[in-house]
C-alpha cells in the first residue's frame, strides 16, 4: 500500500490543482501531507498561491508548536526545476496549486507525477475544470501519460448525492473519479485557521475518515496506474 521506499528519486509529487478558487484545494492538500507524516513520511508542501492560504496555515500551527509538514512558498513558474532538485530528500511533495494564475498551473502539472482536481459537486464547476483537464492531456501526451490524473468531489453537502448532471459532466472529461470526497464540514475550516488538521483536531472524527479515505483510494490508484 505504502508507494514510498528509499530508493533515491522515489518521491511522488502530487499537484492538488484547479484554476477556481474556493474547492478546498489547500484544506485537502495539508491535511493529505498530514496523513501521510503520521504514516512516518516525509512530506513537504509546496504553496504556489500567490494569496499562501498554506504558508498562513503553516505560521499558524508554528505559533501553535505544532510539529506539521513544512510549506514553503515558489511564487514564480519554476516549480518544475525547484521540485526537480527536491526529489529523494522527501517521500511525498505536495504541491497547492495557484487559483487563476495559468503558467504557475503548467509548471505545477509539469511538476507532478500526480494530479488531484478537487471540483464541487455541482456541473458548471465541473465544467470550469475543463480547461485544466486539457493542460493535463497536453502534457500527458508528450511526456508517455504523465502526470496521472483524477477528480475528487470535495465540499459536497453531508447528506447529498453528487447531481446526475454533475456525474456525467464529470464522465465527459473523462478522468477517474475517487469514491472518496470531502463533505463540507466545520472541522476543515477550524483546522485552518488554527494551524492543525481534522487528524490531530478529532483523531476519530468523520472529517479524518474522509481524509484517510482519500489517501488510501489515492495511494491505490497511483500504484495502479504506475504498474499498468
Amino acid at each position: 500500500m505504502h508507494f514510498h521506499s528509499h530508493k533515491e528519486n522515489m518521491t511522488q509529487v502530487i499537484a492538488v490543482a484547479n484554476q477556481k478558487g474556493g474547492v478546498g484545494k489547500t484544506t485537502v492538500a495539508v491535511n493529505l501531507a498530514r496523513a501521510l507524516q503520521l504514516m512516518g513520511q516525509r512530506v513537504l508542501i509546496v504553496d504556489s498561491d500567490p494569496q499562501g492560504s498554506a504558508r498562513d496555515w503553516y505560521q499558524a500551527s508554528q505559533n501553535q508548536g505544532y510539529d506539521m509538514p513544512v510549506v514553503v512558498g515558489v511564487d514564480r513558474p519554476v516549480l518544475e526545476t525547484s521540485i526537480q532538485k527536491l526529489r529523494g530528500a522527501f517521500d511525498t511533495i505536495l504541491i497547492d496549486g495557484a487559483a487563476k494564475l495559468q503558467d504557475m498551473t503548467i509548471s505545477a502539472i509539469k511538476a507532478a507525477d500526480f494530479v488531484l482536481i478537487p471540483v464541487q459537486p455541482s456541473a458548471l464547476d465541473i465544467w470550469a475544470a475543463e480547461d485544466l483537464v486539457e493542460l493535463i492531456k497536453a502534457r500527458q501526451s508528450i511526456t508517455n501519460g504523465k502526470p496521472l490524473a483524477a477528480f475528487l468531489v470535495s465540499r459536497q453537502i453531508v447528506g447529498t448525492r453528487l447531481a446526475n448532471d454533475a456525474n456525467s459532466a464529470l464522465e465527459a472529461l473523462n478522468l477517474p473519479i475517487l469514491a472518496a470526497r470531502t463533505t463540507q464540514r466545520v472541522a476543515y475550516a477550524e483546522c485552518m485557521s488554527t494551524g492543525s488538521t481534522v487528524l490531530d483536531l478529532e483523531s476519530n472524527g468523520l472529517a479524518t475518515s474522509e481524509i484517510k479515505a482519500i489517501l488510501q483510494e489515492l495511494q491505490t490508484l497511483i500504484s495502479t496506474l504506475l504498474e499498468g
